[in-house]
Formats: structure tokens, sequence, C-alpha cells
């Protein structure tokens, strides 16, 4: 699927985040324009794949603290798609999903949410995503 969506959405649109210090690739997928998030939720929507959405801002201290937590996380549970949603670029995403304050994880599977994280909580967030794999 990410060759799909890399040809559909060109180079740099739907790319990994290297905000990440580690050596290891990370594969967060951060969207930067609606129709590209409705693209991929909605091909999401036909799979049971695990999909953790961080919804996130460029100015919340708490959410550059998790950046690297939830990049290392996306190299462990390789099983789920990680997505990053910056709340400033794509606000109606984050209304649609009800986020009030940063950083929101959401747990997302065919289509529906399924669980949430809210705050920088490293450790509820692993075990959310080994529950719901």
């Amino acid at each position: 699927m990410g060759g799909f969506l890399s040809s559909l959405l060109g180079p740099g649109e739907a790319n990994a985040d290297d905000s990440s210090s580690s050596s290891d690739q990370s594969s967060v997928l951060a969207f930067h324009s609606t129709a590209r998030w409705q693209l991929h939720f909605n091909e999401a929507k036909e799979s049971n794949k695990l999909i953790v959405i961080d919804f996130t801002a460029t100015w919340c201290g708490p959410c550059k603290m998790m950046a690297p937590i939830f990049s290392a996380l996306s190299t462990k549970f390789t099983a789920a798609d990680f997505v990053k949603i910056d709340v400033d670029e794509l606000s109606e995403v984050a209304q649609e999903f009800g986020v009030q304050a940063m950083p929101t994880f959401v747990f997302v599977k065919k289509g529906k949410e399924v669980d949430r994280v809210v705050g920088a909580k490293k450790d509820e967030l692993e075990k959310k995503v080994q529950k719901h794999l």
C-alpha cells in the first residue's frame, strides 16, 4: 500500500517522520492535507489493521517529548499504521475525532475509534497498542 500511496501522493506528502534522533527508520506517516488523510483513512477502513493517530502541534512541549517515543513504537509494532496529524494544519480532522488536548492518541480499526490516550503517557500508549494489535 505504501507504494500505491506514494504513486498517488507524490514524494514527501505521506512521508516518514524524521524528527527522531534514533538510528532506526521511523514508520510514522505525516499527513498535511485533509484529502490525502481521507484517502488513507478510507483505504484503512477496508482492513482490520490498527491505526494509531498522534494528534500533535508544533508548539506543544509534551508532544515534542512523545515524538521519539511514538516513532520508536512505529518501528517496534510494524503491524500497525502510525500517523501524525498536526491539529493546526488539519483542524477539521482533529475536530472530527473530538480532540481537545494534545497530545491525543486515537486508536482506529475499520474506521471506528476503539480507544484513546490523552496526554504524554508513554506506558499507557504502548500497552494500548499491544492490546489492540
